[in-house]
């Protein structure tokens, strides 16, 4: 197994929403911010890598969490920055900096109320599959 592209598998999920349109205003993090924060924005947030290693080579999957964080009044807020983070992430723009992306793929996504409900999050899974 090799673990060597997550950072740059990282640096490509947050690059591809950043440049989408759909999402200008949006602030995409890799840290919750400090203190409270009010607002909409994308959280990259945890990770599972699994070994994919075969005959051609070292490889790996990663199943990360993006997570969309929102005090708009119901989940349409949420659920718009939601689909157009999962489609900047398939349109199949990643490029990574070591490595070399196979596929990415939506699994699923969770919507909940947080704060006594002042709070929406919605946890979108991804499965990438990466070579080196």
């Amino acid at each position: 197994m090799s673990y060597a592209a997550a950072a740059a598998l990282q640096s490509g999920v947050l690059a591809a929403p950043t440049a989408a349109r759909a999402l200008a205003g949006i602030s995409i993090v890799d840290a919750m911010p400090p203190g409270t924060a009010p607002g909409t924005f994308v959280l990259i947030g945890p990770e599972v890598a699994v070994d994919q290693s075969d005959g051609s080579g070292p490889g790996a999957e990663h199943r990360m969490v993006v997570s969309i964080i929102s005090d708009a009044s119901g989940f349409m807020t949420a659920k718009t920055v939601a689909a157009a983070v999962s489609d900047a992430l398939l349109a199949g723009g990643l490029v990574l900096a070591t490595g070399h992306l196979v596929s990415i793929n939506f699994q699923r996504a969770v919507a909940r109320r947080l704060d006594v409900g002042t709070v929406r999050r919605i946890d979108l899974t991804f499965r990438a599959r990466v070579e080196i």
